[in-house]
């Protein structure tokens, strides 16, 4: 195991530096960003499948036992392929070239996928990439505050042009700010209930140790970097994006809680501090009361989106069974929009409508099984799991899985590249956490 793990350790690396590189160019929603995902994701899934051909590299048992979830993304994807090919009388594409593009990024994400299960198959590994997305969002949280705090707005090199006043980060819009940070937080959470220790001390001595641990140790720097990321996510005034990681949180919890056979004390005290110093003590000081002002004033009325949501209805009728093509909403949306709707809107505002809109039934369904599967999948770890590292990335996947299913409803996260890259992660972070095996019994999330 540890020369197949060598032998690959370049492509692990270049992996977790292009988990890291994602959000930065603009949420990679630009063509040479999606680009660069692209080449760079099926770049490193051909070296490892060269690897592997050369009997350097065996499939890691997560990988084999995710085989339905890997079969549903390539169904969904040939269903594209299908759509793109088609002429628009049979069912196909009302936007081939778009639906072209589509089906580029969805095999890379689809790779995404499989490479990490693929790669992931120690515990370093698992311990590195989650400090990578950490770190990320981290960074990303620093980067925002600063540029919405000193009133020096700039997206990378040039002056913002929008939501100006909150924090957007490397990304143009607020809200995917916001949906990034909640699935960075899922992971970071999930990293502290994976380093919770449910025994007591059991001297002086140890209790001592303990502490110094948990003010000096990595959990403490964890933990500091939660605070930062929760006090962007509050700066972006995102309305859905604070509800979504709140209700997420608090739900996941009450799942590991109910799940957990070893749930401690520690797991109850660590997620209501969570909830308290995070809404309470970083809201007052970084304007939470200026999302709920927001909240309280959102009417029908004063949502465009909804009525976008509303109008595109009617386009779902229509196309309900084969779809329109993916990535068509933008071109086919404007025959469907009353006059009274005079901005442009190139996505729904509602990641479910779109992707039924764009893939119709038959391409709508696979993808929200796999999910599901995903999501099942994460409950059992948390309910047979003994390892805390597993327990924790399933919480991960929970709570990813419901804050993006919450956030979803009233907007395009999954349309961001670097979002649905993610998100992929995170999934396949789901599947490890059940089917992991490592050649040490281990359960302590720091040991490695």
């Amino acid at each position: 195991m540890s020369r197949a793990i060598a032998s690959d350790r370049p492509i692990f690396y270049l992996f977790c530096g292009l988990l890291f590189w994602l959000p930065i160019p603009l949420g990679s929603n630009r063509p040479w960003a999606v680009a660069v995902l692209c080449v760079a994701t099926f770049g490193l899934c051909a070296w490892w499948g060269i690897k592997h051909l050369q009997n350097q590299q065996p499939l890691p048992r997560a990988f084999r036992k995710a085989w339905p979830v890997l079969g549903l993304f390539t169904l969904v994807q040939g269903w594209v392929f299908t759509s793109f090919y088609l002429d628009n009388s049979q069912g196909g594409s009302l936007d081939p070239a778009r639906t072209l593009q589509q089906l580029i990024l969805g095999l890379a994400l689809t790779a995404l996928f499989a490479l990490t299960l693929l790669l992931l198959k120690s515990r370093r590994r698992i311990k590195i990439v989650v400090y990578t997305l950490i770190i990320s969002g981290i960074c990303q949280a620093i980067y925002g505050s600063l540029m919405t705090l000193s009133g020096i707005e700039y997206v990378l090199f040039l002056p913002k042009e929008a939501y100006k006043g909150v924090a957007t980060g490397t990304f143009i819009n607020r809200n995917h700010l916001a949906g990034y940070l909640e699935l960075c937080l899922a992971v970071g959470i999930g990293f502290m209930i994976a380093s919770l220790k449910d025994n007591s001390a059991g001297s002086w001595r140890d209790f001592g140790r303990r502490t110094l641990e948990a003010l000096l140790g990595t959990k403490a720097r964890v933990r500091i970097g939660l605070v930062i990321m929760v006090a962007a996510l509050v700066m972006t005034h995102s309305r859905m994006g604070n509800t979504a990681f709140f209700a997420s949180m608090s739900l996941a919890g009450v799942i590991a809680l109910i799940l957990s056979k070893r749930a401690s004390r520690a797991t109850v005290i660590l997620l209501t501090s969570l909830i308290i110093i995070d809404l309470v003590v970083v809201g007052t000081f970084f304007g939470v009361e200026k999302v709920v002002n927001r909240i309280e004033n959102t009417t029908r009325n004063t949502i465009a989106r909804d009525e976008v949501n509303e109008q595109a209805l009617p386009l779902l009728k229509d196309n309900l069974i084969t779809g329109t093509g993916p990535g068509s909403f933008y071109g086919v949306f404007p025959e469907y929009r009353h006059q009274d709707i005079r901005i442009y809107f190139d996505h729904a505002h509602n990641d479910y409508l779109q992707f039924a809109i764009e893939f119709g039934l038959i391409g709508f369904m696979p993808l929200l099984l796999a999910v599901l599967l995903t999501f099942i999948v994460a409950l059992r770890a948390q309910w047979q799991r003994k390892d805390t590292l597993m327990r924790g990335l399933s919480f991960t996947a929970i709570m990813a899985i419901i804050a993006l299913g919450i956030h979803s409803t009233v907007d395009f996260n999954l349309q961001i590249p670097a979002n649905a890259a993610t998100f992929m992660v995170i999934l396949a972070l789901g599947w490890i956490s059940m089917y992991h095996k490592d050649g040490k019994r281990q359960t302590s999330f720091s040991r490695h």
